[in-house]
């Protein structure tokens, strides 16, 4: 299987300065936010809050595409809350870890976990980390 872009849809232009005590902007200035370490106390956000919320928006993306390919209308309160984890594996390296806390609330279980599924297999966040960070699913 190729990851090699066909067709380029879209492509976010970001700059940050000073990592994780910096600051990041986006090209079109939609974003500007002040960076943060973790538990530091001091203000600003940090790179595993931004991953959660974006991987979260497209996940629920694919939900959406998945349960129109079934014909049926994502619950309009359906809502995916993100775990990204920051540690360190046996090698002393530094690794995410993600737990996706997906809600679809009034639908069917087995029709939860199926389009959950399908969601896990064409979200490009899902995609990008599979075989490369730990995430689990857990359905609500």
């Amino acid at each position: 299987m190729s990851s090699t872009l066909e067709t380029v849809i879209y492509t976010a232009h970001t700059h940050v300065t000073g990592g994780r005590i910096g600051s990041g902007t986006s090209s079109d200035g939609a974003i500007d936010v002040q960076l943060s370490s973790p538990g530091s106390g001091r203000p600003g956000t940090n790179p595993e809050q931004l991953f959660g919320i974006g991987y979260s928006a497209c996940f629920i993306g694919a939900l959406q595409f998945a349960a129109a390919a079934r014909k049926i209308k994502l619950p309009a309160d359906a809502s995916v809350d993100a775990d990204v984890a920051l540690g360190q594996i046996a090698s002393g390296e530094y690794q995410l870890a993600v737990t996706l806390n997906v809600n679809l609330p009034g639908l069917d279980e087995d029709l939860k976990r199926e389009l959950v599924a399908a969601a896990h297999q064409t979200c490009p966040y899902s995609r990008m980390t599979r075989g490369n960070v730990n995430v689990e699913l857990a359905i609500g």
